[in-house]
């Protein structure tokens, strides 16, 4: 960039206003060059109320918010069955695309996406997962400096609420993206990427599914061995009894204090009223009274559950407001600066790409590669066998 010039300044467009809109639209706001500028919604009340509240572009279809010269990124946040057709619709259109994980639902569409970018000459991140987080990016950094020696295991533990919070169908079916592991599996399998190098060899694992009236994955106990031999597991229940937010200071995965009070509250909810899902589910969308109300900054940092690093010569963790690095004379805290989100390193992966054509750590590759650990997470439960994997690729 010329001396002296302002940085440009890039157009979002978001397509789908639910709940992960809402997450990342204070990252949005706060980046000094970006400015939201388009929303697309087949929910009109959804978008109306957006384009007062931003003086934004309203669209109802993804396709022709893509056409709009107004926006220079466009932010897949719809159901996981539509991300291959609306990221080829803003890829084609010459724009860059961050879409939420998983990319796809086959290697085939994700690759097909990957080369659609290459063709167009645009970036596609993959995001967000929790490997953005801080303190997941500070425990990569140590395992990489190399002061505690060579990484010898990593794991990703984390039982929660997760199948009885409100769901939309198609969360709630597999064919569709439904299910723990793939929603919530992609960011333990991005987090254990990230530390470990990127590189998986090979994936065994169970899954389990009890509750008929949720007919999807609730659960999986993954074991996963990379290229260099370290080994990992990653462990997840929906289940709401037992929380890991017990082991992780009371802090939940977006960094807000978590009510221990609660026990089974969404278990209880849903089946005290199961109609009234649908409803719950509405009130967490852009222009409800919740969707319309971003979160406050989070007081600590995003807890996925318990990630537990172990080295030859220590082990690391989080802390309530950082790190706990486990040496051989002494425990120390290493803090992380405060008010630093996953997702505003969302929002600066892509400015950097776009703007400097810096490689996203997290592009196409990342996100085909993520997915790649998914589906042999299913294929491996399914046919109770190890899986070795192909399309994996080392983390920055």
């Amino acid at each position: 960039m010329p001396e002296g010039h302002a940085p440009p300044v890039l157009r979002w467009g978001l397509a789908g206003l639910g709940t992960a809109a809402g997450m990342m639209l204070p990252a949005l706001r706060k980046h000094e060059n970006v400015r939201i500028t388009a929303a697309a919604d087949t929910d009109a009340a959804a978008r109306e109320a957006f384009g007062r509240d931003f003086g934004a572009e309203i669209h109802e279809s993804v396709e022709a918010m893509c056409e709009s010269a107004s926006v220079d990124v466009v932010y897949i946040a719809t159901p996981t069955q539509h991300h291959v057709d609306h990221v080829r619709m803003a890829l084609e259109q010459g724009k860059h695309v961050v879409v939420e994980k998983p990319m796809a639902l086959t290697l085939d569409d994700a690759e097909g996406l990957i080369r659609a970018a290459e063709a167009n000459g645009v970036h596609l991140v993959v995001g967000h997962s929790h490997s953005f987080e801080p303190p997941i990016r500070a425990m990569r950094e140590i395992v990489r400096g190399g002061s505690l020696g060579k990484l010898r295991m990593l794991h990703n533990w984390y039982l929660s609420d997760w199948l009885y919070r409100p769901r939309n169908p198609e969360e709630l079916d597999t064919r569709l993206g439904g299910g723990v592991t793939f929603r919530q599996g992609s960011h333990q399998f991005d987090i254990l990427r990230l530390i470990g190098g990127g590189r998986v060899r090979s994936v065994r694992a169970m899954t389990g599914a009890r509750d008929p009236r949720r007919p999807t994955e609730d659960s999986h106990v993954v074991y996963l061995e990379f290229e260099d031999g370290t080994p990992a597991t990653a462990v997840y229940s929906g289940a709401d009894y037992f929380h890991t937010t017990e082991l992780t200071f009371g802090i939940g995965e977006n960094g807000q204090p978590a009510d221990m009070a609660a026990y089974g509250r969404a278990r209880r909810t849903l089946r005290s009223d199961p109609e009234a899902e649908a409803l719950r589910k509405r009130a967490a969308r852009y222009g409800a009274d919740r969707g319309r109300r971003p979160p406050g900054p989070a007081p600590h940092p995003a807890f996925f559950g318990l990630t537990l690093v172990t080295c030859d010569r220590g082990d690391v963790r989080q802390s309530a407001t950082g790190l706990y690095v486990y040496g051989e004379e002494e425990r120390r805290e290493v803090p992380l600066p405060p008010g630093e989100t996953g997702r505003d390193a969302v929002v600066r992966e892509m400015y950097d790409a776009a703007v400097y054509d810096r490689v996203p750590t997290h592009g196409g590759r990342w996100g085909k590669a993520t997915l790649e650990v998914c589906l042999a997470v299913l294929t491996s439960a399914r046919e109770r066998r190890e899986v070795f994997l192909a399309q994996q690729i080392a983390s920055d």
